[in-house]
């Protein structure tokens, strides 16, 4: 059987115990070095303010650390860790972290190496939410929780290969790859999660109907505009088309919630099919159309909250340091509502496609039996 409660669990048990101890001591993978943090003494602390009265403390810590890797693996290093109450763009360390560093060259007669604090090695907490939403998927979802796994580490190795070709092929358009790993995307998540059958084949038709038309949409009013209202300054440091790189980023992302339009349409329409094989057509388009009506609203909310929650930290930064409101909103917020309004394009535009797809496929299944 290709699921086997037993089987699957135990499975994932040693890999959830050899996982664990592969990123305990996976130091010599990494290129730069690597200390583990031994022994921290505080120092003084001191208040600040800026010029817009926003107050904060520093702090500063003396750290030893032992290095994992490298060529001075196991001696000591001394560092300083400067950080702020806030921790805006700073972080305190504890006894017992992994951290990376950059090593100095030694003064002339000292054997104490020194050196600076560069970053958190955050490979450990990474994979423990990892393994919680994999077991969360398998415990509430079963074997269709085991095909969303597989299909979610496809579309993030599929997407990285992607990204990967165009950075190797700039002269290949962006918006084209991505045409061809959304259609990827699209089939072997709904045939993993929901199998070879005609309510899967119209998700997928569906699905890519809804994204290639909110493609479409946003393109014509982006060039019937020439782009006025968006503020592409966040994304103009790529040296890339930046226009391209924002519609494909925007078509990436509608994808998920048509993807969800789109099953639930045709979902729901086999369902009263099953459920009554003598069903009029006309009784089908009124509840699809009902149903499309209750889930536009929640998926629409759900995208622009999504998207708008990522601005809020910069949002909030803006409007600390004295710019004003409208100001503040314009530059942090275009991009995000247009990709919010262009996905709410592509769940509108998808009921209806749902809808007539699946009814499409019902008639056929019903004229073959």
């Amino acid at each position: 059987m290709i699921y086997n409660p037993f089987f699957l669990y135990s499975l994932l048990g040693i890999c959830l115990v050899l996982s664990i101890l592969f990123v305990e001591h996976n130091e010599s993978f990494y290129d730069r070095p690597i200390a583990e943090v031994i022994e921290i003494k505080q120092l003084e602390n001191a208040e600040m303010a800026d010029s817009h009265n926003n107050k904060d403390r520093l702090f500063t810590q003396k750290i030893i650390a032992q290095l994992r890797n490298g060529e001075k693996k196991g001696q000591l290093i001394h560092l300083t860790n400067e950080y702020s109450l806030s921790k805006a763009y700073d972080q305190e360390y504890k006894e017992g972290q992994k951290i990376f560093v950059s090593i100095a060259e030694n003064k002339e007669g000292s054997t104490e190496l020194t050196g600076s604090i560069l970053d958190l090695k955050r490979d450990q907490y990474l994979l423990f939410v990892l393994w919680i939403f994999i077991f969360i998927l398998l415990i509430v979802g079963k074997k269709q929780g085991l095909f969303s796994v597989l299909s979610l580490a496809f579309n993030a190795t599929l997407l990285s290969y992607a990204l990967d070709v165009y950075l190797k092929h700039p002269q290949i358009s962006l918006v084209l790859i991505c045409s061809v790993a959304v259609i990827l995307f699209t089939v072997v998540s709904l045939l993993l999660v929901n199998g070879f059958n005609d309510k899967t084949y119209a998700a997928i038709i569906a699905t890519l109907l809804g994204t290639f038309s909110s493609l479409l949409v946003t393109y014509l009013v982006i060039e019937l505009t020439s782009g006025n209202g968006l503020r592409y300054e966040e994304i103009q440091f790529i040296t890339r088309p930046y226009q391209m790189v924002f519609l494909a980023g925007l078509f990436i992302g509608s994808l998920g919630a048509v993807m969800d339009v789109a099953i639930t349409m045709s979902s729901s329409i086999f369902s009263l099919y099953e459920k009554n094989h003598s069903i009029p057509v006309k009784a089908l388009k009124h509840s699809g159309l009902e149903i499309g009506k209750d889930i536009m609203g929640t998926m629409t909310n759900i995208l622009f909250f999504a998207y708008i929650s990522g601005s809020i930290p910069l949002l909030v930064l803006y409007i600390k340091n004295g710019s004003p409101l409208g100001f503040s909103l314009n530059m942090n917020l275009s991009l995000e509502l247009a990709r919010a309004m262009a996905g709410g394009i592509g769940i509108v535009l998808t009921i209806p496609i749902g809808l007539y797809v699946s009814i499409f496929f019902v008639n056929r299944k019903r004229a073959r039996t």
